[in-house]
């Protein structure tokens, strides 16, 4: 079983900064992917910035020189440092965990969600 638990969400105002963080613990051998999704109000989730095993990264067009992902493996933590915020950021965000081999023998690769954040920036 593996557990994630968010933090750093929060009020800011335009043009500020937030960092989120998602802390991944419990049975875990390795993890692939590690990143972040986020869903505005009426809107679909979706991708924010994720981080590979390999150390590439993938960011939506639209945080690209405003977002930055980067993870640190011995904590099994992934953080999001979001700078130039503006309203249109506004948004709950998730953490995501893609691919986790939760042992050394056991193949099988999970998905796990974090519980979600708000991040809400006002004009």
């Amino acid at each position: 079983q593996v557990q994630l638990v968010e933090s750093g969400g929060g009020l800011v105002q335009a043009g500020g900064s937030l960092r989120l963080s998602c802390a991944a613990s419990g049975s875990i051998f390795r993890i692939n992917i590690m990143g972040w999704y986020r869903q505005a109000p009426g809107k679909q989730r979706e991708l924010v910035a994720v981080s590979t095993s390999a150390s590439n990264t993938n960011y939506a067009e639209s945080v690209k020189g405003r977002f930055t992902v980067s993870r640190d493996n011995t904590k099994n933590t992934v953080y999001l440092q979001m700078n130039s915020l503006s309203p249109e950021d506004t948004a709950v965000y998730y953490c995501l965990l893609g691919g986790v081999q939760t042992s050394s023998i056991d193949r099988q690769l999970y998905n796990y969600w974090g519980q979600g954040t708000q991040v809400t920036v006002s004009a």
